[in-house]
């Protein structure tokens, strides 16, 4: 992947809520690559553009379906299947708003369960103008200014919060090893189904995958770590029921069987926004 560089920015204060980060990936080679991710159940921005003027994504597959024609803005939901984004064979940029779990709803108000695995396009989000500006941009540094000024404007404009199932996703991530949602129906003193009705507004899944979908990747970073020699180990640390549930999950939530599991894992692209190889 010597023909990829990537950047990883963080938020601006003002938006640290509701983005988790920025990444800008720069490809200079002329393959075309279909490049597998692996869901990390946050929605997101993507601004891809070729550098023959158009988007650089040609199409996106998840296993029940692909979509092509894909165009150089989209704004799409959190998803919880892999996927295979196809690129074109000629260099490119691509910018990716990775948001928080929360963010449909908070920057928004959109019940974030009516969009997940789909894209909008530019007039369905409210961005035409923004794809112009960002367009017409000569620099990436002004793009990023240009999406965190069309952010910052939903932020101010929309009133939705739901701090209870923000302080959940927090509680989520800090004790991912052993959460269950019967642990934050008692955290948070709500019933579960109240409990699980809000979450899935605001986050667009239920909290029982959610829960799987986190696991999983920090059971991917675990294994890149080189912590463990053995998969039992990472299971047994994330309180799998067995190593065959673990693997289970391995290959639900990314195109990997467990042959490949390994050694594949330490050729993946990882960082905040998530994890992605060839």
């Amino acid at each position: 992947m010597s023909t990829f560089h990537f950047t990883v920015l963080p938020p601006p204060k003002a938006l640290e809520r509701d983005i988790e980060c920025i990444r800008i990936t720069t490809y200079t080679g002329n393959e075309s690559l279909d490049v597998k991710v692996c869901p990390k159940g946050f929605p997101g921005i993507v601004f891809s553009h070729a550098n023959d003027g158009t988007a650089a994504i040609e199409s996106i597959a998840i296993r029940s379906a692909m979509v092509s024609e894909i165009p150089i803005l989209f704004l799409h939901g959190q998803g919880s299947e892999p996927s295979i984004m196809r690129f074109k064979g000629e260099p490119y940029v691509s910018i990716q708003v990775v948001l928080k779990p929360h963010a449909l709803y908070s920057l928004f108000g959109w019940d974030a369960s009516s969009l997940n695995h789909g894209f909008l396009t530019p007039d369905q989000f409210d961005a035409s103008e923004l794809e112009d500006r960002l367009l017409s941009a000569p620099t990436n540094e002004e793009r990023v200014a240009c999406l965190y000024d069309f952010l910052t404007g939903k932020m101010k404009r929309t009133e939705k919060r739901d701090e209870l199932i923000e302080l959940s996703l927090e509680y989520i991530r800090s004790h991912i090893s052993s959460i269950t949602v019967k642990d934050l129906v008692a955290a948070f003193h709500l019933s579960e189904r109240q409990f699980q009705k809000r979450f899935s507004r605001v986050v667009g899944m239920p909290p029982q995958l959610y829960i799987r979908i986190v696991r999983i990747n920090e059971a991917l970073q675990l294994m890149k770590s080189g912590q463990y020699d053995r998969l039992s180990d990472i299971a047994y640390a994330l309180n799998y029921f067995d190593q065959s549930h673990f693997i289970r999950d391995i290959r639900t939530f990314s195109w990997l069987n467990p042959k490949t599991i390994t050694m594949k894992v330490k050729e993946f692209h990882s960082d905040e926004a998530g994890s992605s190889y060839l």
